[in-house]
């Protein structure tokens, strides 16, 4: 039986925001200065990145469990967080030919986590939205 390998399509910035900014609840902002794009559901944050940077990586959050089987099934491509709780962040470096299925994949995760553990009364403000 033939396998064919079909050329990975890897997310662009403009697709990863537009993305995460069309989530329920989702906003954008620049906390920390112009290049560090955060996007945040009710106000708490589930994905950023630095629009300054050489390299196209996003730090999302993940489950302490799957954030180590990430790392060791994707070496290289995902790291512990920079500059974050590397227990709880990931960082993936979007153009490493992960393909997009991991990468909506991985910013679902990061917002449903997030969301998960938002006060009872934020999710349901976000249920209402």
């Amino acid at each position: 039986m033939r396998t064919f390998v079909t050329k990975v399509k890897n997310m662009d910035v403009e697709s990863y925001r537009t993305y995460c900014i069309n989530k329920k609840g989702v906003t954008e902002e620049f906390p920390f200065d112009e290049h560090a794009l955060v996007f945040k559901v009710m106000g708490k944050m589930f994905a950023l990145t630095n629009l300054n940077s050489e390299e196209f990586r996003v730090n999302l959050k993940c489950d302490p469990d799957r954030a180590i089987q990430l790392r060791e099934e994707h070496d290289g491509q995902i790291i512990p967080g920079w500059h974050m709780n590397k227990k709880h962040w990931n960082t993936i470096y979007f153009e490493s030919g992960l393909g997009d299925k991991l990468l909506y994949e991985l910013i679902d995760h990061s917002y449903d986590l997030v969301v998960s553990k938002l006060k009872k009364v934020d999710r349901e403000v976000l249920e209402g939205l």
